[in-house]
């Protein structure tokens, strides 16, 4: 596996791609904010969205790829600031999906890693992120060595529409600022 960072030129590239991901997550029954069934029109049109945000420098997202230079996994670090100026030190892990054939060969962890790697080479010292409660990923996350800070029930519907609760978690990474 080959981890690429997408910039605002290469997004649009890659968006055929990431859609076909975002909904094979979805429609496996992952919680990544999609009701099932999900179409690859709106995955489309949800990634071409993400464009603006990566272009300014809010959002960073990367892709993992496998040998034949197919997407199977993909994540993003959400960068609160400068919209929120007491808050250059964190930013939230979002969207980390692998698609279902991919899974169980250390793609999550691959992009967990590069993502954590990033925030500190970017001077973030604090990552937070939600997951629905008692999904798969909170094995990885927990492995990982991020810290549980709570549940929150009824938090959003999974993708077949039921309540369900989120866990929060967070993970100091590099040295803190002064």
């Amino acid at each position: 596996m080959r981890t690429l960072r997408l910039g605002a030129d290469q997004l649009p590239q890659r968006v055929g791609e990431l859609a076909e991901l975002l909904a094979d997550t979805v429609n496996g029954g992952a919680s990544v904010g999609f009701l099932a069934p999900l179409e690859r029109e709106r995955a489309v049109a949800w990634w071409r969205g993400r464009a603006a945000a990566v272009a300014a420098g809010q959002l960073a997202v990367w892709v993992a790829l496998d040998g034949t230079g197919r997407a199977v996994g993909t994540v993003g670090l959400a960068f609160p600031y400068p919209d929120k100026p007491n808050s250059p030190h964190r930013a939230e892990l979002v969207k980390l999906m692998v698609h279902r054939d991919a899974r169980g060969r250390g793609v999550g962890r691959g992009l967990l890693a590069v993502a954590e790697e990033a925030a500190v080479a970017a001077g973030i010292t604090l990552l937070h992120l939600d997951t629905e409660t008692d999904s798969p990923a909170e094995h990885l996350y927990r492995s990982a060595g991020w810290t549980r800070a709570g549940v929150i029930p009824d938090y959003a519907l999974d993708p077949h529409g039921v309540l369900r609760p989120t866990t929060l978690y967070y993970k100091h990474v590099g040295a803190p600022a002064g």
